[in-house]
């Protein structure tokens, strides 16, 4: 299993987008920070695409040189051709668990 991150986000190799029904995000964003409001995003649309599908976020590279995902606070990664399950990363305290903020 191949797994890259970028600050709060963990984008998990898929051998195939979940069936179902799947919404486009035509603009590349994946995730605004809550803190600095700073987007995760793809650099060049033609690269891949955002889906959203159901409560999830799943991502699709075709571009054969792989896609580069950018934000105002991180390096950029590039994720080689494939199918990804974007997920949020969560951290542990004793009282509660939750989402990272970046």
């Amino acid at each position: 299993m191949t797994m890259f991150r970028q600050g709060d986000l963990l984008f998990k190799q898929v051998k195939s987008i979940p069936k179902g029904e799947w919404k486009q995000r035509k603009n590349g964003h994946i995730l605004e920070g809550e803190v600095t409001g700073h987007i995760h995003r793809i650099a060049d649309l033609e690269a891949a695409e955002v889906l959203e599908c159901g409560e999830g976020l799943c991502l699709t590279v075709t571009a054969e040189g792989g896609a580069a995902i950018v934000h105002e606070d991180h390096l950029p990664i590039t994720l080689p051709v494939g199918n990804y399950e974007v997920i949020r990363q969560r951290e542990y305290s004793p009282e509660l668990i939750r989402s990272v903020q970046d």
